[in-house]
């Protein structure tokens, strides 16, 4: 397969993830919505490390993973401070943790 389906696969799936976040309120799907677009970075570090040969891009997404499972545990926990005093997870109350 030629390495430019990868590459407007990774666009569409990073599209698709922007437009999650720019739309959605519920702050899970807009985790998953981040966690979309992240794959669809390390979809296209793949595929331009495979293209070029070597394995940097490979390290690379390892390294886009592992901050993005650091990035899941912060923030479920946020998610789940926020809906244990306002019982709702939506976006828009995150700004009431500071009372």
């Amino acid at each position: 397969m030629s390495p430019s389906v990868y590459l407007v696969l990774s666009a569409i799936l990073f599209t698709i993830g922007s437009v999650g976040v720019l739309v959605r309120r519920n702050a899970i799907v807009v985790f998953m919505s981040v966690e979309l677009m992240l794959n669809a970075v390390n979809l296209s570090l793949i595929t331009f490390s495979r293209i070029n040969g070597t394995l940097d891009g490979q390290i690379m997404a390892f390294f886009v993973m592992v901050v993005a499972a650091a990035e899941v545990v912060v923030g479920l926990a946020i998610i789940m401070s926020i809906y244990r005093t306002r019982k709702s997870a939506s976006v828009d109350d995150s700004n009431l943790l500071k009372y």
